[in-house]
Protein backbone atom coordinates (compact mmCIF):
# COMPACT_ATOMS: atom_id res chain seq x y z
CA UNK A 1 0.00 0.00 0.00
CA UNK A 2 1.53 3.40 -1.38
CA UNK A 3 1.24 6.08 1.33
CA UNK A 4 0.28 9.79 1.31
CA UNK A 5 1.75 12.56 3.31
CA UNK A 6 0.47 16.03 5.22
CA UNK A 7 2.21 19.19 4.50
CA UNK A 8 2.29 21.37 7.93
CA UNK A 9 3.29 24.84 6.66
CA UNK A 10 4.02 25.81 10.25
CA UNK A 11 6.99 23.18 10.68
CA UNK A 12 8.15 23.02 6.80
CA UNK A 13 7.69 19.33 6.96
CA UNK A 14 5.72 16.89 5.62
CA UNK A 15 4.48 14.38 7.93
CA UNK A 16 3.86 10.37 6.92
CA UNK A 17 2.02 8.12 9.33
CA UNK A 18 1.50 4.06 8.94
CA UNK A 19 4.61 1.82 8.43
CA UNK A 20 6.54 5.26 7.25
CA UNK A 21 9.30 4.86 9.72
CA UNK A 22 9.80 1.18 8.75
CA UNK A 23 9.54 2.20 5.10
CA UNK A 24 11.28 5.21 4.68
CA UNK A 25 13.33 6.30 7.43
CA UNK A 26 15.25 2.95 9.33
CA UNK A 27 15.59 1.01 5.66
CA UNK A 28 16.38 4.26 3.45
CA UNK A 29 17.65 6.93 5.52
CA UNK A 30 15.42 9.08 4.61
CA UNK A 31 13.28 12.03 6.85
CA UNK A 32 13.66 11.79 11.07
CA UNK A 33 11.39 9.71 13.08
CA UNK A 34 8.09 11.35 15.17
CA UNK A 35 6.30 9.77 18.09
CA UNK A 36 5.13 6.05 17.08
CA UNK A 37 6.01 4.98 13.31
CA UNK A 38 5.42 8.98 12.16
CA UNK A 39 8.14 10.70 10.57
CA UNK A 40 9.03 14.20 8.96
CA UNK A 41 9.90 14.74 5.57
CA UNK A 42 11.98 17.35 4.15
CA UNK A 43 9.92 19.18 0.99
CA UNK A 44 12.96 17.17 -1.30
CA UNK A 45 12.69 14.06 0.87
CA UNK A 46 8.78 14.24 -0.23
CA UNK A 47 9.51 15.19 -3.91
CA UNK A 48 11.88 12.40 -4.04
CA UNK A 49 9.47 9.67 -3.04
CA UNK A 50 6.49 11.35 -4.85
CA UNK A 51 9.15 11.28 -8.17
CA UNK A 52 9.54 7.45 -7.71
CA UNK A 53 5.89 6.48 -6.69
CA UNK A 54 7.10 5.35 -3.57
CA UNK A 55 4.83 8.11 -2.05
CA UNK A 56 1.02 8.83 -3.13
CA UNK A 57 0.73 12.39 -2.64
CA UNK A 58 0.96 15.10 0.18
CA UNK A 59 -1.92 16.44 1.00
CA UNK A 60 -2.28 20.24 1.93
CA UNK A 61 -3.22 20.84 5.39
CA UNK A 62 -4.76 23.97 5.02
CA UNK A 63 -6.88 23.39 1.46
CA UNK A 64 -6.96 19.83 1.62
CA UNK A 65 -5.52 19.87 -1.93
CA UNK A 66 -3.69 16.15 -2.93
CA UNK A 67 -0.64 16.96 -4.80
CA UNK A 68 1.58 14.81 -6.70
CA UNK A 69 4.55 14.98 -7.89
CA UNK A 70 4.26 17.74 -10.47
CA UNK A 71 2.23 19.64 -8.03
CA UNK A 72 4.34 19.81 -5.17
CA UNK A 73 7.22 20.72 -7.54
CA UNK A 74 5.36 24.11 -8.85
CA UNK A 75 4.25 25.31 -5.50
CA UNK A 76 7.11 24.85 -3.52
CA UNK A 77 8.71 27.84 -2.53
CA UNK A 78 12.79 29.12 -2.65
CA UNK A 79 14.92 29.71 -6.27
CA UNK A 80 17.43 26.64 -5.30
CA UNK A 81 14.68 24.44 -4.88
CA UNK A 82 15.25 22.94 -8.37
CA UNK A 83 18.85 22.83 -8.00
CA UNK A 84 19.01 21.20 -4.87
CA UNK A 85 16.15 18.54 -5.89
CA UNK A 86 18.31 17.62 -8.98
CA UNK A 87 21.38 16.91 -6.73
CA UNK A 88 19.23 15.39 -4.34
CA UNK A 89 18.09 13.04 -6.95
CA UNK A 90 21.41 12.12 -8.30
CA UNK A 91 23.26 11.30 -5.48
CA UNK A 92 20.23 8.58 -4.65
CA UNK A 93 20.70 7.16 -7.51
CA UNK A 94 24.62 6.86 -6.67
CA UNK A 95 23.67 4.94 -3.56
CA UNK A 96 24.31 7.68 -1.13
CA UNK A 97 21.85 8.21 1.72
CA UNK A 98 21.79 12.02 2.51
CA UNK A 99 19.87 14.88 5.10
CA UNK A 100 19.54 18.02 4.86
CA UNK A 101 22.66 19.57 7.01
CA UNK A 102 20.72 20.51 10.29
CA UNK A 103 18.99 19.05 12.88
CA UNK A 104 16.54 16.87 13.76
CA UNK A 105 17.91 15.30 10.65
CA UNK A 106 21.51 15.01 11.98
CA UNK A 107 22.54 14.94 15.70
CA UNK A 108 25.45 17.13 15.08
CA UNK A 109 25.43 18.68 11.30
CA UNK A 110 28.25 20.14 9.54
CA UNK A 111 26.72 24.06 9.66
CA UNK A 112 27.98 26.66 7.58
CA UNK A 113 26.46 27.16 4.02
CA UNK A 114 25.86 23.32 3.64
CA UNK A 115 22.65 22.29 2.50
CA UNK A 116 23.03 18.79 2.73
CA UNK A 117 24.98 15.98 5.14
CA UNK A 118 26.25 13.38 2.70
CA UNK A 119 26.28 9.76 4.55
CA UNK A 120 29.37 6.67 3.31
CA UNK A 121 28.05 4.38 1.42
CA UNK A 122 25.77 1.83 3.46
CA UNK A 123 25.37 3.68 5.93
CA UNK A 124 22.41 6.66 7.22
CA UNK A 125 21.42 9.43 9.58
CA UNK A 126 21.88 7.06 12.72
CA UNK A 127 25.12 5.52 12.04
CA UNK A 128 27.04 9.03 13.27
CA UNK A 129 29.22 9.65 10.37
CA UNK A 130 29.07 12.18 7.59
CA UNK A 131 31.11 11.35 4.60
CA UNK A 132 31.00 15.29 3.38
CA UNK A 133 29.13 18.58 3.71
CA UNK A 134 27.39 19.49 0.56
CA UNK A 135 26.47 22.64 -1.00
CA UNK A 136 24.71 23.12 -3.70
CA UNK A 137 24.20 26.03 -6.36
CA UNK A 138 23.24 26.98 -9.60
CA UNK A 139 26.06 28.33 -12.16
CA UNK A 140 24.81 31.43 -11.83
CA UNK A 141 25.34 32.07 -8.12
CA UNK A 142 28.37 33.28 -6.97
CA UNK A 143 30.68 32.24 -3.72
CA UNK A 144 31.77 35.27 -1.65
CA UNK A 145 35.91 33.52 -0.64
CA UNK A 146 34.69 33.72 2.91
CA UNK A 147 31.67 31.30 2.91
CA UNK A 148 34.08 28.54 1.72
CA UNK A 149 34.02 25.40 3.95
CA UNK A 150 35.58 21.56 3.45
CA UNK A 151 33.19 20.14 2.06
CA UNK A 152 31.93 19.46 -1.73
CA UNK A 153 30.41 21.77 -3.69
CA UNK A 154 27.77 20.86 -6.40
CA UNK A 155 27.38 23.32 -9.55
CA UNK A 156 24.22 22.38 -11.44
CA UNK A 157 24.35 24.31 -15.15
CA UNK A 158 21.20 25.75 -17.41
CA UNK A 159 21.12 21.93 -18.46
CA UNK A 160 20.60 20.30 -15.35
CA UNK A 161 24.57 19.36 -15.83
CA UNK A 162 25.90 18.23 -12.53
CA UNK A 163 29.77 19.41 -11.55
CA UNK A 164 30.81 18.66 -8.03
CA UNK A 165 34.00 20.01 -6.36
CA UNK A 166 35.52 18.82 -3.69
CA UNK A 167 37.15 21.87 -1.09
CA UNK A 168 39.30 21.96 1.22
CA UNK A 169 42.14 23.47 3.09
CA UNK A 170 45.38 23.36 1.91
CA UNK A 171 48.70 23.52 3.82
CA UNK A 172 51.81 23.99 1.21
CA UNK A 173 54.78 22.69 2.26
CA UNK A 174 58.10 21.46 0.51
CA UNK A 175 61.79 20.90 1.27
CA UNK A 176 62.99 23.39 -0.91
CA UNK A 177 66.37 25.39 -0.13
CA UNK A 178 65.85 27.47 2.40
CA UNK A 179 66.87 31.54 3.12
CA UNK A 180 69.86 30.26 4.54
CA UNK A 181 71.20 29.26 1.13
CA UNK A 182 70.98 33.05 -0.24
CA UNK A 183 74.16 35.15 -1.26
CA UNK A 184 75.25 38.06 0.46
CA UNK A 185 74.50 41.32 -2.18
CA UNK A 186 74.79 40.24 -5.78
CA UNK A 187 75.41 43.21 -8.33
CA UNK A 188 71.25 43.89 -10.18
CA UNK A 189 70.03 46.29 -12.03
CA UNK A 190 66.46 47.20 -12.34
CA UNK A 191 64.88 47.21 -15.72
CA UNK A 192 61.41 48.24 -16.89
CA UNK A 193 59.62 45.34 -15.46
CA UNK A 194 62.31 42.77 -14.50
CA UNK A 195 65.89 42.88 -12.36
CA UNK A 196 69.34 41.47 -14.15
CA UNK A 197 71.63 39.90 -11.69
CA UNK A 198 74.83 39.56 -12.51
CA UNK A 199 77.64 37.03 -11.70
CA UNK A 200 75.47 35.27 -9.12
CA UNK A 201 76.84 31.97 -7.41
CA UNK A 202 75.07 29.01 -9.38
CA UNK A 203 73.13 27.51 -6.66
CA UNK A 204 70.63 30.20 -7.04
CA UNK A 205 69.66 29.50 -9.92
CA UNK A 206 70.44 25.25 -9.77
CA UNK A 207 69.39 25.05 -6.48
CA UNK A 208 67.22 27.23 -5.28
CA UNK A 209 65.59 27.90 -8.71
CA UNK A 210 66.05 32.01 -8.58
CA UNK A 211 65.58 33.70 -12.28
CA UNK A 212 66.15 32.24 -15.83
CA UNK A 213 69.65 32.49 -17.16
CA UNK A 214 69.95 35.56 -19.65
CA UNK A 215 72.29 32.72 -21.73
CA UNK A 216 69.37 30.28 -22.09
CA UNK A 217 70.03 26.84 -21.16
CA UNK A 218 74.19 27.15 -22.21
CA UNK A 219 76.16 28.61 -19.56
CA UNK A 220 78.87 28.13 -17.35
CA UNK A 221 78.20 31.33 -15.08
CA UNK A 222 74.54 32.28 -15.70
CA UNK A 223 73.61 35.97 -14.95
CA UNK A 224 69.99 36.11 -14.33
CA UNK A 225 67.03 37.58 -15.19
CA UNK A 226 64.49 37.30 -12.16
CA UNK A 227 60.86 38.66 -12.00
CA UNK A 228 60.15 41.51 -9.56
CA UNK A 229 58.20 39.14 -7.54
CA UNK A 230 61.46 37.52 -7.22
CA UNK A 231 64.01 40.51 -7.08
CA UNK A 232 61.63 41.89 -4.21
CA UNK A 233 62.35 38.93 -1.91
CA UNK A 234 65.93 38.61 -2.32
CA UNK A 235 66.39 42.30 -2.25
CA UNK A 236 64.97 42.00 1.46
CA UNK A 237 66.69 39.47 2.31
CA UNK A 238 70.29 41.45 0.83
CA UNK A 239 70.61 38.55 -1.53
CA UNK A 240 70.97 41.60 -4.15
CA UNK A 241 72.28 45.01 -4.04
CA UNK A 242 68.82 46.94 -4.88
CA UNK A 243 66.49 48.76 -2.06
CA UNK A 244 63.76 46.51 -1.50
CA UNK A 245 61.49 49.77 -1.56
CA UNK A 246 62.93 50.40 -4.84
CA UNK A 247 61.99 46.93 -6.33
CA UNK A 248 58.36 47.28 -4.97
CA UNK A 249 57.73 50.47 -6.09
CA UNK A 250 58.54 49.31 -9.28
CA UNK A 251 56.39 46.23 -8.94
CA UNK A 252 53.49 48.53 -7.94
CA UNK A 253 54.02 51.02 -10.87
CA UNK A 254 53.72 47.89 -13.26
CA UNK A 255 50.80 45.82 -11.91
CA UNK A 256 49.33 47.90 -9.17
CA UNK A 257 48.11 46.35 -5.86
CA UNK A 258 48.53 43.22 -6.86
CA UNK A 259 52.09 43.13 -6.83
CA UNK A 260 51.55 43.46 -2.77
CA UNK A 261 49.07 41.05 -2.78
CA UNK A 262 51.33 38.48 -4.64
CA UNK A 263 54.17 39.12 -3.08
CA UNK A 264 52.66 38.27 0.39
CA UNK A 265 52.16 34.58 -1.28
CA UNK A 266 55.55 34.48 -2.97
CA UNK A 267 57.39 35.24 0.10
CA UNK A 268 54.81 32.88 1.94
CA UNK A 269 55.34 30.10 0.01
CA UNK A 270 59.56 30.35 -0.45
CA UNK A 271 59.42 30.09 3.69
CA UNK A 272 57.27 26.84 3.70
CA UNK A 273 60.20 25.56 1.27
CA UNK A 274 58.17 25.65 -1.98
CA UNK A 275 59.42 27.12 -4.38
CA UNK A 276 57.08 29.23 -6.71
CA UNK A 277 57.54 30.00 -10.31
CA UNK A 278 55.12 32.20 -12.96
CA UNK A 279 52.13 30.29 -13.59
CA UNK A 280 51.07 32.54 -17.10
CA UNK A 281 51.31 29.78 -19.43
CA UNK A 282 48.28 27.98 -17.13
CA UNK A 283 46.13 31.45 -16.40
CA UNK A 284 47.35 31.31 -12.97
CA UNK A 285 49.32 33.21 -10.91
CA UNK A 286 51.78 30.49 -10.19
CA UNK A 287 52.95 27.13 -10.49
CA UNK A 288 54.84 25.08 -7.32
CA UNK A 289 57.54 22.79 -6.90
CA UNK A 290 57.81 21.25 -3.26
CA UNK A 291 61.07 19.59 -3.33
CA UNK A 292 63.81 21.41 -5.71
CA UNK A 293 67.37 19.64 -5.02
CA UNK A 294 68.38 20.43 -8.63
CA UNK A 295 66.89 22.42 -11.58
CA UNK A 296 68.49 19.60 -13.94
CA UNK A 297 66.46 17.03 -12.17
CA UNK A 298 63.29 19.13 -12.08
CA UNK A 299 60.26 17.45 -11.65
CA UNK A 300 56.79 18.02 -12.51
CA UNK A 301 54.85 20.86 -10.48
CA UNK A 302 52.09 19.86 -8.10
CA UNK A 303 50.00 23.14 -7.68
CA UNK A 304 48.88 25.49 -9.70
CA UNK A 305 48.12 28.98 -7.31
CA UNK A 306 45.89 31.79 -7.85
CA UNK A 307 45.94 34.99 -5.73
CA UNK A 308 42.98 36.93 -4.68
CA UNK A 309 41.48 39.41 -1.71
CA UNK A 310 40.18 37.49 1.27
CA UNK A 311 37.09 39.59 0.10
CA UNK A 312 36.98 37.51 -3.25
CA UNK A 313 33.40 36.38 -4.89
CA UNK A 314 34.36 33.36 -6.90
CA UNK A 315 31.81 32.81 -10.09
CA UNK A 316 30.79 29.24 -10.87
CA UNK A 317 32.62 29.58 -13.97
CA UNK A 318 35.79 30.64 -13.35
CA UNK A 319 36.31 28.02 -11.01
CA UNK A 320 35.53 25.18 -13.10
CA UNK A 321 37.55 26.79 -15.91
CA UNK A 322 40.50 26.63 -13.40
CA UNK A 323 39.84 23.24 -12.15
CA UNK A 324 39.16 21.83 -15.20
CA UNK A 325 42.99 23.35 -16.80
CA UNK A 326 44.57 22.17 -13.44
CA UNK A 327 43.14 19.22 -14.07
CA UNK A 328 44.39 18.66 -17.68
CA UNK A 329 47.97 19.68 -16.69
CA UNK A 330 47.93 17.13 -13.82
CA UNK A 331 48.07 19.45 -11.62
CA UNK A 332 45.68 20.80 -7.83
CA UNK A 333 44.25 24.39 -8.10
CA UNK A 334 45.18 26.22 -4.89
CA UNK A 335 43.60 30.03 -4.13
CA UNK A 336 45.45 31.77 -1.92
CA UNK A 337 43.38 34.13 0.17
CA UNK A 338 45.59 36.97 1.06
CA UNK A 339 44.19 38.61 4.29
CA UNK A 340 45.02 41.55 6.77
CA UNK A 341 48.72 41.41 7.08
CA UNK A 342 47.88 41.80 11.32
CA UNK A 343 46.74 38.31 11.30
CA UNK A 344 48.01 35.32 12.54
CA UNK A 345 50.52 33.47 11.02
CA UNK A 346 50.90 34.92 7.00
CA UNK A 347 47.44 36.30 6.86
CA UNK A 348 46.64 34.12 3.95
CA UNK A 349 44.25 31.34 3.82
CA UNK A 350 44.91 28.41 1.37
CA UNK A 351 42.46 26.40 -0.26
CA UNK A 352 42.06 23.48 -2.94
CA UNK A 353 40.13 22.63 -4.90
CA UNK A 354 39.49 19.37 -7.43
CA UNK A 355 37.15 17.70 -9.30
CA UNK A 356 34.96 15.02 -7.58
CA UNK A 357 33.16 11.82 -9.32
CA UNK A 358 30.80 10.36 -5.99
Amino acid sequence: MTLEGRFDAADGVVRVGGDARQRYHDSRGYGYPLSGNEIALAPVEAAHLLYRGDLEAVVDDASGERLGFREFISREPGADFGVRFLVYADLRSRGFYLSPAAEPWVADPPGGAADFAVFPRGKGPGDGEIAYALRIIGERTDIPAMELQPGVLAVVDEESEITYFEVDRRDPTGTSGSDADLPDGCEADLLADRVVVWEPPLDLYEQTFYGQPLEGREYDEPTLQCSLLEAAYLAEREAIDLEPTTVRERGREVEGERFDRRLRVYAALRERGVVPKTGYKFGADFRTYANVESVENLGHSELLVRVHPADHVFEPRDLALDVRLAHGVRKTMVFALVGDEAADGDGIEWWSLERLTP
